[in-house]
């Protein structure tokens, strides 16, 4: 996850939340269809930035290891512009340990086997390079089961646009796609209207499998711990948002 706003009245993302308490007491869980991660052969994760795949997916990622579905990681761009005022590490030292906290996340869920490919398109401009992105998911998506990617509606550039790519990937591969959350449980509320309900479905996390997805998001030091002391290398992700990644379920639009 990389946060690139800029102005916190004007972007939902950088406004006060919704507190994790709020969605814990939603009735309208109730409500949700429930649905397996598979069987599948192989599964495509679609990631704008190493990290939103484990944290609005990781649960099913495991779900789906533990099955023997082969799964192919796409991480678009390597969120080396997570901290872009940071004098502690440099882009170029961010993007490499962001991928090895990928591969560190993927290891805790029981995905050692899993292919990840980086396509290294720049952090914060998805949106120029989504046609290339698209045909690069694609060329992956073939034979494939199930793409799955960030949400088109998610408020976050990168992510809609990853999102979007990865859409058209699947419909020219004839693959289905699934669409997963990330900033959407910050900015939104219960039975926000903006949000497609209906098209919504709850992927259910036993106490082990959400134990795997606990240790697997504690890899992302880089995003959930302070780079330095100086307000530019702040977390990103302070405790109250990672407790929406936290629970005994994930969420899809399907």
């Amino acid at each position: 996850m990389t946060d690139t706003s800029h102005d916190r009245f004007a972007d939902p993302i950088q406004a006060p939340g919704t507190p994790e308490a709020a969605w814990q007491a939603w009735p309208g869980w109730a409500g949700l269809p429930e649905t397996p991660p598979g069987p599948f052969g192989r599964v495509v994760v679609v990631a704008a930035h190493p990290d939103d795949e484990v944290l609005g997916f990781g649960g099913a990622i495991a779900l789906l290891s533990a099955s023997g579905t082969e799964v192919t990681v796409v991480a678009v761009t390597d969120g080396e512009g997570s901290h872009p005022g940071s004098d502690v590490m440099t882009a170029r030292d961010l993007a490499e340990l962001r991928t090895a906290e990928t591969r560190a996340a993927l290891a805790e869920l029981g995905a050692t086997a899993a292919t990840v490919v980086r396509l290294k398109v720049p952090d914060t401009r998805v949106e120029a390079y989504e046609d290339d992105v698209a045909a690069r998911i694609a060329g992956l998506a073939a034979g494939a089961d199930l793409v799955v990617a960030p949400w088109t509606g998610d408020v976050h550039g990168d992510h809609e646009a990853a999102g979007r790519a990865a859409v058209r990937a699947a419909a020219s591969a004839g693959v289905a796609c699934w669409l997963y959350p990330v900033w959407m449980w910050h900015w939104a509320a219960p039975d926000d209207p903006r949000v497609p309900w209906r098209r919504a479905a709850l992927i259910r996390l036993s106490p082990e499998v959400l134990d795997r997805k606990r240790a697997a998001v504690r890899q992302f030091v880089s995003q959930i711990a302070p780079l330095g002391p100086g307000k530019d290398d702040a977390a990103v992700l302070p405790p109250e948002e990672l407790a929406h990644h936290l629970r005994d379920r994930e969420v899809v639009f399907r």
